[in-house]
């Protein structure tokens, strides 16, 4: 039992090193500095991140959109716009040097007549995307919740797991995009020039890579394993 546990010791070690990091915020807007409301415009102000380092933005192809910051889930400001069409999105800009294993998540919401299907989009140079998936956005009314400054509701919050894309991993860009797909409204009518979509609490979680000196000591680590067992085994 005794010459066991050289081997058991150094199985936990590299086992220990192996695991992989915890996933942290490496990005966020919660867009409590709000921005100055823009009217008639289709590129929406450039919004920093309140976390770490990014842009948030949007687009719509017409010049009579509305861009404002009217209440979030659980917050004060959140970002909204109206006159949407097909095409139009929401945009996040930033980088993922050093980091792996993307997890993002937001809250979204529309009025009556604001759109309701929508596609998660990813690029690592802003000009080829591909879509990840798709999701639907809910009524801000009943029978749901009212989005409140003083109270979250989870039935407006979504959660992508982007782990297994690697070509996100250990990019100097990446920018995600949130595109309206259809003309159908929360309401399940057509979407309206008025009808708005609302974003809050966008976050990028990823785990930090780790350096190659860790992957040396590893590898060296279930090296000595191997050797230390094949001697074990021939006593």
């Amino acid at each position: 039992m005794k010459k066991l546990l050289p081997v058991t010791a150094a199985l936990f070690a590299a086992a220990s090193l192996s695991l992989p990091a915890q996933a942290l915020t490496l990005v966020q807007w919660d867009f409590e500095t709000p921005f100055a409301d823009l009217n008639n415009a289709t590129a929406s102000p450039a919004v920093a991140a309140s976390t770490g380092s990014g842009t948030a933005s949007g687009y719509h192809a017409s010049a009579a959109t509305d861009w404002t910051t009217p209440v979030g889930n659980g917050s004060a400001n959140a970002m909204s716009s109206n006159t949407w069409a097909v095409g139009d999105y929401y945009q996040f800009s930033f980088a993922t040097t050093g980091h792996a294993d993307m997890l993002l998540s937001f809250d979204q919401t529309g009025s009556g007549t604001g759109p309701r299907s929508f596609a998660l989009a990813y690029s690592t140079d802003g000009v080829s995307f591909s879509t990840f998936g798709s999701y639907v956005v809910l009524i801000n009314s009943s029978p749901n919740p009212v989005w409140s400054a003083s109270s979250v509701s989870s039935v407006y919050s979504f959660s992508f797991d982007l782990s297994a894309v690697s070509a996100l991993d250990n990019q100097g860009l990446v920018v995600i995009r949130l595109v309206d797909t259809a003309t159908t409204s929360t309401s399940g009518g057509v979407v309206g020039a008025g009808g708005t979509s609302r974003i809050d609490n966008v976050t990028v979680a990823m785990a930090p890579v780790p350096e190659p000196a860790s992957y040396a000591l590893l590898l060296g680590g279930l090296a000595a394993i191997g050797l230390l067992a094949r001697r074990r085994s021939r006593r």
